[in-house]
This record gives C-alpha cells, sequence and structure tokens, in this order.
C-alpha cells in the first residue's frame, strides 16, 4: 500500500478554541490509483493533502508512506523524503516569475545528490518537451497561457521521478479546453503507472479519477 492513513485527525488551535480539521480518517491508497477528493471548502480535504505531502504532521493517528511510518520522521527527513517521493500541482503555478520553464522544472533536482548540470538540464528538457513545451523552454511564466504554465509546474513535479503527485486543485485557474488537457495529462500519467491524489470541487474534473472519495466536515463520508 503506497498511502496508508490510520485514525488520523489534526486539530488547530483558533482564538483559544480547539479546530477539528480531521476526524479519525481511515484511508488506505494503493500504488498506481487516481484518487480525487472532493469536498465543500472547509471540508478538510487541502488539510488532507497537506499530511499526505508530508507539509504537516497528524495531532493522531499515524501516516504510512511506501511502508515508511511519516509521522516519526524528523522534519529534515521529511523534506528528504517530499524531495525523493512526491510531486506537487498547485492551483495556482506557483512557478518562479523571473525564472525561465526550463530553470522552473530544474529547481527540484538541485535538492538531489549526484545530479550535475547537464543531467539536470537534460531531464527538464525531457520533460518540458513531452509536454508540447519544446519551443518554450527560455518563456518565463508572464509569457506562458494558464495551461502552458500548469504543464512547466507538473513538468517540475516530475522531474524528480516520484511514484505519488499531489494535485490540489489543478484546474481551478484554467479554461475548460486546458482543463481538460492538463486532465488527459494525468490519465496518461496515471497508465504509466503514476499514483496520483488530486483535491477538486468539480465533478467533471473528479470524474476523470478512477476512485472518488467525499469529504464534509473533515470526515470522510
Amino acid at each position: 500500500m503506497l498511502i496508508r492513513l490510520d485514525n488520523v485527525s489534526k486539530y488547530y488551535a483558533l482564538g483559544g478554541e480547539t479546530i477539528a480539521a480531521l476526524h479519525q480518517i481511515h484511508l488506505d491508497i494503493a500504488a498506481g490509483e487516481f484518487v480525487a477528493i472532493m469536498g465543500a471548502s472547509g471540508s478538510g480535504k487541502s488539510t488532507l493533502l497537506n499530511l499526505l505531502g508530508c507539509l504537516d504532521r497528524p495531532s493522531e493517528g499515524a501516516y504510512a508512506l511506501d511502508g515508511q511510518n511519516v509521522s516519526r520522521l524528523s522534519p529534515d527527513e521529511q523534506a528528504a523524503l517530499r524531495n525523493r517521493k512526491i510531486g506537487f500541482v498547485f492551483q495556482n503555478f506557483n512557478l518562479l516569475p523571473r525564472t525561465s520553464a526550463i530553470e522552473n522544472v530544474e529547481l527540484p533536482l538541485y535538492y538531489t545528490p549526484g545530479l550535475n548540470a547537464a543531467e539536470r538540464r537534460r531531464r527538464a528538457v525531457e520533460l518540458l518537451t513531452r509536454l508540447g513545451l519544446g519551443d518554450r523552454l527560455h518563456h518565463h511564466p508572464n509569457q506562458l497561457s494558464g495551461g502552458q504554465q500548469q504543464r512547466v509546474a507538473i513538468a517540475r513535479a516530475l522531474v524528480n521521478r516520484p511514484p505519488l503527485i499531489l494535485a490540489d486543485e489543478p484546474t481551478g485557474n484554467l479554461d475548460s479546453r486546458a482543463g481538460a488537457e492538463i486532465m488527459g495529462l494525468f490519465r496518461e500519467l496515471n497508465a504509466e503507472g503514476i499514483t496520483l491524489v488530486m483535491v477538486t470541487h468539480e465533478p467533471d474534473i473528479a470524474a476523470y479519477a478512477r476512485r472518488t472519495l467525499q469529504m464534509k466536515d473533515g470526515r470522510m463520508q
């Protein structure tokens, strides 16, 4: 099992009160799945994605990623695990604005030991070309359409060859045509064996996944 959550809860202190963002979540996701997590704003889906991405820790319960108990890792160990195992795709692309497409994609590789500049460049060019951006390698984000920016972000997420991609509303800032292109790309990646977990509030986008989970008030329905 690639992802296993066992009785996971997450609490936050807010104005002297304790807010439960997640309640006793049990979740198994096998390698090679494509899972959509749906729910209204405030349902806990983004909190859940942050936990899966090792960006936050559960208050209670255990999270195992590829058989490793993430809850017991130090912050540095969690960061190293993220770099090896997880790629992130965000609604707002999160590209560096003064940096070219190829440099944005190369960025995660600077934290990968043993890779020289030539190999970083080769991987970035290969991915961007595959994603249809071979003629946009040196363009900056403001010279790219929304769909092209999201393709750069996907290339950046893939460049370390992680087994897991986490996507938070990946089509939220795209028109319907660009959104459909991105989702078609996700299906291709999933067919190649990459596990995808995607948060969305759009039923037509969730329909691209092979399994859909619903969240409400911090609970899995």
